[in-house]
């Protein structure tokens, strides 16, 4: 016997973390996705012999919950996690360094790292430091650091322009997909805290070794199967709705040659879907959130795909200044080439890129590539393509945090999970995978006591 029916929408990995922690708790669950495989937006896709990854998801050793759904997915060996923080730092003319971690206790295990960055002056450097101690004294909770920008913060600690774009810019674009500017400093604090300044092994960074699609789709679907969970691919909900005993979802069985519609009746329902779709789903609800939720502005990623018929560099990833490309890493093993060698170039925050044609970043990458890998030069470019994620991820901006809702809702039996809720983390999987951890969570407890206390 169940303790009752849990329909969870959207088979990304908050979804499905939130579906195994269901079965794991006794529930019979129902997974909906309208896509054919599960992972959400972190899949692959083939592209002739090779396997290409939609973005380039790297995590750091801190993302917890992650990891644990990696290993519940048996996957987690096919993740690399570097023994010790280590970034090779490229810039035109060839030349380059190595950013890497000390041995010491947080904080002082950053100093190789800010002492060794070669683009800033000995000045600079130690100015540096001092705010990365700024940083850790602050507390992502305070909701003082909401109303300013991480940049205004910098600006108003006479952060030099040069430091900003080489250091603290060039981590928090990688890590939040928005210019110093543009996010909040509690967003920010939250980053280069629990990334890498309270912690010593905090920031190691993970680098999937298998495409995207080996790490979530198809583990996701075994062990949601082995967990007793019932999965519907190519099904689309349309509408959720209260009933006398519980909730509905209306779905498109896009599968059925007729399109015909199903219902299905539950005690809980996780939505685990974008904000956007998460609106339109719930239009039949009397939820006053969603019109804040229209708050939540995206930004996009671009990733440049470059094969070459050689090796161009000996680097697994790099972070590149003084250029158009920010980050570079070799996928040559992951996608599944046995020539030569397959880069991909990725581009946070990048708005001035997403409308350009293929051969406008063709002309302005293929040169940057050959100043940073001299032996580029000699390298012929056998494939060249590119991939745009117009809302790749939301916007973190100053005081976009009153428009994360938490996992409860005000309707019984209505959850809520997904990167965009209010995790505390930016939207990362870590973030996501936490959500949907939270959501079930919310389940477990509001069915473990009064039902109709629970849900208010």
């Amino acid at each position: 016997m169940t303790r009752g029916r849990v329909v969870v929408i959207g088979g990304g990995v908050s979804g499905v973390a939130a579906a195994l922690r269901c079965c794991d708790a006794g529930f019979d669950v129902t997974v909906l996705e309208s896509r054919p495989r599960l992972g959400g937006a972190a899949y692959s896709f083939r592209r002739g012999e090779m396997t290409v990854d939609t973005g380039q998801h790297v995590f750091l050793r801190c993302y917890s919950s992650y990891a644990a759904l990696l290993r519940r997915l048996g996957v987690l060996g096919g993740v690399h996690v570097q023994p010790r923080f280590h970034v090779p730092v490229v810039a035109p003319g060839g030349r380059g360094w190595l950013l890497r971690r000390g041995r010491l206790p947080a904080p002082a295990h950053l100093l190789p790292a800010l002492l060794n960055h070669r683009a800033l002056t000995w000045r600079q450097r130690w100015a540096a430091l001092r705010t990365a101690l700024a940083l850790r004294h602050l507390d992502p909770d305070d909701p003082s650091l909401e109303s300013i920008s991480f940049g205004e913060w910098l600006r108003d600690r006479q952060e030099p322009e040069r430091t900003v774009q080489v250091l603290w810019g060039m981590l928090i674009v990688a890590a939040l997909n928005a210019e110093p500017w543009q996010v909040s400093l509690a967003m920010a604090v939250k980053v280069f805290r629990t990334g890498v300044l309270d912690t010593t092994t905090g920031g190691d960074i993970g680098i999937p070794q298998l495409p995207l699609g080996d790490l979530h789709d198809l583990p996701a679907r075994r062990a949601l199967s082995a967990a007793g969970a019932t999965i519907r691919l190519r099904t689309k909900a349309l509408a959720v709705r209260q009933v006398e005993n519980g909730l509905r979802v209306t779905a498109d069985e896009h599968g059925e040659a007729d399109h015909d519609e199903t219902e299905l009746d539950a005690d809980a329902v996780v939505v685990a879907v974008p904000h956007t779709a998460a609106t339109k789903l719930l239009g039949d609800l009397d939820l006053p959130e969603p019109s804040s939720w229209a708050r939540l502005s995206s930004t996009p990623i671009v990733n440049v795909h470059v094969h070459y018929d050689r090796p161009v560099t000996d680097l697994e990833l790099a972070a590149a200044i003084d250029s158009p490309v920010q980050w570079v890493f070799d996928r040559t093993t992951a996608a599944g080439v046995d020539q030569g060698q397959y880069l991909v170039v990725s581009l946070s925050a990048a708005h001035d890129h997403l409308a350009m044609r293929t051969k406008e970043l063709r002309d302005r990458f293929l040169p940057a590539l050959r100043e940073l890998f001299p032996r580029a030069h000699r390298a012929a470019v056998l494939d060249f393509f590119v991939t745009r994620e117009p809302a790749a991820t939301f916007l973190p901006e100053p005081g976009i945090r009153a428009s994360r809702p938490g996992a409860q809702t005000g309707v019984p039996g209505l959850v809520l999970a997904g990167a965009w809720t209010d995790t505390g983390w930016p939207d990362t999987l870590e973030g996501a995978v936490s959500s949907g951890d939270r959501a079930a969570e919310v389940v477990d407890l509001a069915t473990s006591i009064d039902h109709r206390v629970a849900w208010r």
